[in-house]
């Protein structure tokens, strides 16, 4: 600080009148000194940088409400730091009290064989659907509802309006073209 400069409380005077230069000033001023006080108290250059912002976010909020009683601004920046880094504190311990409360979700089963089995699932009912849609229309529709929806033969001739055998000979039919290409018609959902 040279002759020409003005002292902390001259600055903060300014400060609190909206000079945000002035407030700048005593940033570049006493920043470093309040870092390295963070530093000490935390032992965290990352935790330091974040009190420092902390610190003089405060100051900037409070600069119209604080009278400093000393030449020098860092005596009361380095107790607000020091409040600063005690709140983090108790709400990093607060947090953790919280998360201690939380049941333990237990074993979380993986469900990438399932994920797998369904793409799987969808595979091979593109190749079935594509062989069934060659099928008959009379076929498909006694194959669907019930070999895959699982309809009694009786319910599905009743719907499809024609004898139980008539159902029976139709599913047996699609059953025999679709083991020609191979193709298992499944029954069940997942």
């Amino acid at each position: 600080m040279t002759t020409e400069d003005p002292d902390d409380r001259a600055l903060w005077s300014q400060a609190a009148g909206g000079s945000a230069h002035a407030f700048g000033v005593l940033f570049d001023r006493h920043a470093r000194a309040v870092y390295n006080h963070c530093f000490r108290l935390t032992a965290s250059w990352a935790a330091a940088e974040d009190h420092l912002q902390a610190t003089f976010l405060t100051a900037w909020r409070k600069r119209d409400q604080v009278r400093l009683e000393r030449e020098s601004a860092l005596p009361w920046l380095l107790t607000v730091a020091t409040n600063v880094v005690r709140n983090d504190r108790r709400s990093l311990a607060r947090r953790l009290r919280l998360f201690s409360r939380v049941p333990d979700p237990g074993h979380v089963p993986d469900h990438a064989d399932q994920v797998a089995g369904r793409v799987d699932d969808q595979r091979r009912m593109a190749e079935l659907l594509k062989a069934v849609g060659k099928l008959p229309r009379n076929e498909r529709e006694a194959l669907a509802l019930c070999v895959w929806s699982g309809v009694s033969y009786a319910d599905a001739a009743a719907v499809l309006g024609i004898t139980e055998g008539s159902v029976r000979a139709r599913v047996s039919k699609a059953r025999s073209r679709l083991k020609q290409n191979d193709l298992v018609t499944v029954g069940e959902d997942r």
